[in-house]
């Protein structure tokens, strides 16, 4: 065990983590059934362990974010190749996004998994969600957060890119943009400026960023603990399996296309780069095993970043701005499942869409993706944009919502790594189109770990 590769680790603790939610979910007081006894122990003992872990990551985003991307600006020492990066890294997340979008449309339009719900199906599985009270209250939140941000005004996106107070804005990972654009700006005055006057400021981001990620090494000795008691609170709060099935064949036609745009990464990555699909795919294992736990692209931020540059070769000036942005506006495995469950919702509903409304979904869930929040649940807030657009009444959105309600949460596991994966790619893309991608750095796939052990 102890020689075992990171990913592997993590993979056999999160085996252990739904073999352990499983039976826990057995452990039920005869007395007083309605009371889950299993779920409560792991929610009491063990899930708070995963949340630790994730708070751990999430804390040392911001650091790093600003550490690396001044690092790596300043490493450029040319103002003109900071825009060959930043105009590529963009053009491309865009391309992805579409593709993504698109492919997801290809796949439900040929499934139709929506059209095989009954009345009384539908009927049940409102119900089940509108007698959970929290679910239900989870609905409509997302529904008017999304009705906020499509009255906000056509340049919203880029005011609230610009922060009025870097303190406040470093303070919370959902201004995750505002950091960015303070950073940027940073680190762009701090390449015009002298370069003595300048080398003091970036000696000390240079120690910032080899200390914030000798703690990601640290922070990673723990991941395959927390990914079993992320993936053991998953399996015990899980819906009715009865419920869940009645959605399998939607949930297989997200997976069909997530798997798909996987597919497409690795195309991607042997043409433009010659590098070997498996042995990208062994490399950022260790971030995608993370996704799938926490379903958080900002939480794995560390990581991936961690993955791209020691494991996949890519240098520090590509790697420090083209993750952290794409962990914002990136959401490739987000946007497909959109339009999978746009379709689906408007399959199950009766409500017919043109090839008109086909195409507003496409262009819709692409802006849509761009801002979005790097957190778990986002998807569900860009999907009611996606149907507000496409012309769906809103009596029918709460309905719509309960409809994919009860798979969103392990589908979400599932996107989040499609998300990440689209990270490493674009940053492959990037670093190999200026000159920024060599050999890695670490070979063997546990060896910074090791050094920390």
């Amino acid at each position: 065990m102890k020689n075992l590769p990171l990913h592997w680790k993590i993979m056999i603790g999160m085996v252990l983590g739904v073999l352990f939610g499983l039976g826990m979910t057995q452990w039920d007081n005869a007395s007083t059934p309605e009371i889950h006894e299993g779920a409560k122990f792991i929610k009491d003992w063990i899930y708070p362990f995963g949340e630790i872990f994730i708070s751990l990551l999430k804390l040392i985003a911001i650091p790093l974010i600003i550490a690396s991307l001044i690092k790596g600006i300043a490493d450029l020492e040319d103002i003109s190749k900071f825009s060959a990066i930043g105009g590529r890294t963009i053009g491309i997340y865009i391309l992805t996004t579409l593709i993504a979008v698109t492919i997801g449309l290809g796949i439900v339009n040929i499934v139709k998994p929506g059209t095989g719900i009954s009345k009384e199906t539908l009927d049940r599985l409102v119900e089940a969600n509108q007698t959970d009270k929290s679910a239900a209250e989870n609905v409509e939140k997302k529904i008017m957060t999304a009705k906020n941000t499509k009255s906000s005004g056509p340049l919203q996106f880029i005011k609230d890119m610009v922060p009025d107070n870097i303190f406040a804005a470093a303070s919370k990972n959902g201004d995750m943009l505002k950091v960015i654009f303070f950073t940027l700006f940073f680190g762009i005055s701090l390449l015009l400026v002298d370069k003595e006057k300048a080398a003091p400021m970036k000696a000390f981001f240079d120690s910032l960023n080899d200390i914030v990620l000798k703690m990601v090494d640290l922070i990673m000795l723990i991941s395959p603990y927390a990914v079993f008691a992320l993936l053991a609170q998953v399996i015990v709060s899980a819906a009715d399996p009865e419920i869940l099935f009645n959605l399998l064949q939607y949930a297989m036609t997200v997976l069909f296309g997530l798997l798909l745009m996987i597919g497409f990464y690795m195309i991607l990555v042997y043409f433009f780069t010659g590098r070997s699909p498996i042995g990208f795919l062994k490399a950022i294992a260790p971030a995608q095993l993370l996704a799938f736990s926490t379903s958080s692209s900002a939480a794995t931020l560390p990581v991936t970043m961690e993955r791209v540059e020691e494991h996949l070769g890519v240098e520090k000036e590509v790697t420090s701005f083209v993750c952290p942005v794409g962990a914002t506006v990136n959401m490739d495995g987000t946007s497909l499942y959109q339009a999978v469950a746009a379709v689906f919702i408007c399959n199950a509903l009766d409500f017919d869409l043109t090839f008109a409304d086909q195409l507003t979904i496409v262009v819709t869930a692409t802006l849509a993706s761009i801002g979005s929040a790097a957190v778990p649940g986002a998807g569900m807030v860009m999907l009611v944009i996606v149907l507000q657009a496409i012309g769906l009444p809103e009596d029918k959105f709460a309905v719509g919502l309960a409809l994919i309600f009860a798979v969103d949460r392990p589908l979400d596991m599932c996107r989040t790594v499609v998300n990440v994966t689209g990270d490493a790619t674009v940053a492959m893309l990037v670093g190999k189109s200026v000159g920024k991608l060599g050999e890695p750095k670490v070979q063997n796939w546990d060896d910074n770990y090791d050094a920390v052990k």
